[in-house]
């Protein structure tokens, strides 16, 4: 096992490398689209999204495992994405509806 003088710094360095980008704000037809998109995705599909996570954008890739209309979040594995921060979503084949 290898010693490690500092403790978190490592996972402090990758930190401080992700470049910080600003959100993209849809236009009424990416909107509209992305609107329909989601709205035909159910509970144990796969799917791949990718959202602003605050910093940059983010890819998740799984199964959905709860779709929540009334806070606007859907869940893939364990991620817990807000609707108004999806950029694209897409089917596990990675094939556009």
């Amino acid at each position: 096992m290898p010693f490690a003088a500092l403790r978190g710094y490592y996972e402090l360095i990758r930190e401080r490398e992700c470049i910080v980008q600003p959100k993209r704000e849809l236009t009424e037809e990416e909107a509209l689209a992305l609107s329909g998109k989601l709205s035909r995705v159910q509970r144990r599909t796969m799917v791949r999204i990718t959202y602003y996570d605050g910093d940059a954008y983010a890819t998740s890739c799984g199964m959905v495992s709860d779709i929540d209309v009334a806070s606007r979040t859907i869940t893939v594995v364990r991620t817990r994405i807000r609707f108004d921060d999806i950029l694209d979503i897409r089917n596990g084949e990675g094939i556009e509806d």
